[in-house]
């Protein structure tokens, strides 16, 4: 009866963690699905987004929150957020938005990215309609906040909306300047706006606001204004670690 009694007390200390556990995971992906529609909403009031543009996704554990398609960013639902497995597989939610394997992948290639964001932003969908400053960088650093904040912004050429192509391009941009040392936190897709990525909501918001405010700058000025001498990048390289 000895040993009976021993195998059911670990199970049943087994099954307890199992449950603790459990109920960690759950809270962090409630926790999730309320700061992504903080996020939407407040997107949505301050006009970075519009109609049903956009979405935004949380990376919680392996698994992954996203907008459901055709969601309205500034009317989100909490329990209406797809919630998909380590797998790719939905479980839970209304159907993901078609560019959650440009999500996904973002936060495979770069492991800082916990949160993503894609706008449809004026300013900088109206860049690309303009012409940007280059492929590689689409904005000059014309403010210390943009080497500082952004850094560096490469263009994703057109492909239609959640062509999985874009993943291999945009993954491919995220390795090439971490091998330069010069880690992106962002790319502007051509015609459809840009897709920004940190550590947490916080960080992302950062990137895009400080993003698209300057290119507001640059549209404003004519497309004028050059970039800060070298002495002022080194400058800001060596005083705050900007990636540039």
């Amino acid at each position: 009866m000895t040993p009976r009694t021993g195998i059911t007390a670990g199970a049943a200390h087994d099954e307890a963690v199992t449950h603790d556990e459990a109920v960690t995971h759950d809270e962090a992906v409630d926790a999730a699905r309320n700061e992504i529609v903080r996020v939407g909403t407040s997107l949505f009031a301050r006009g970075y987004v519009h109609a049903s543009a956009g979405n935004i996704s949380a990376k919680v554990g392996d698994c992954h929150l996203i907008t459901p398609t055709d969601a309205a960013l500034g009317f989100l639902e909490p329990g209406r957020l797809a919630l998909v497995d380590a797998r790719g597989e939905q479980t839970a939610g209304d159907r993901a938005s078609k560019t959650l394997t440009l999500h996904r992948r973002i936060c495979s290639a770069d492991p800082t990215a916990r949160f993503v964001v894609h706008t449809h932003s004026t300013h900088l969908v109206a860049l690309t309609l303009a012409g940007v400053w280059s492929h590689d960088d689409v904005l000059p650093p014309i403010t210390p906040y943009y080497a500082m904040k952004v850094g560096h912004v490469p263009l994703i050429p057109y492909h239609r909306p959640g062509d999985p192509r874009v993943a291999d391009l945009v993954t491919a941009r995220i390795a090439e300047h971490a091998a330069g040392r010069t880690p992106i936190r962002a790319v502007l897709l051509d015609r459809l706006g840009p897709v920004v990525w940190g550590p947490d909501a916080a960080t992302a918001l950062a990137v895009l606001e400080e993003l698209e405010e300057t290119a507001r700058l640059w549209l404003l000025t004519d497309r004028r204004p050059e970039p800060l001498p070298d002495h002022a990048l080194d400058e800001l390289r060596s005083t705050f670690n900007a990636a540039w």
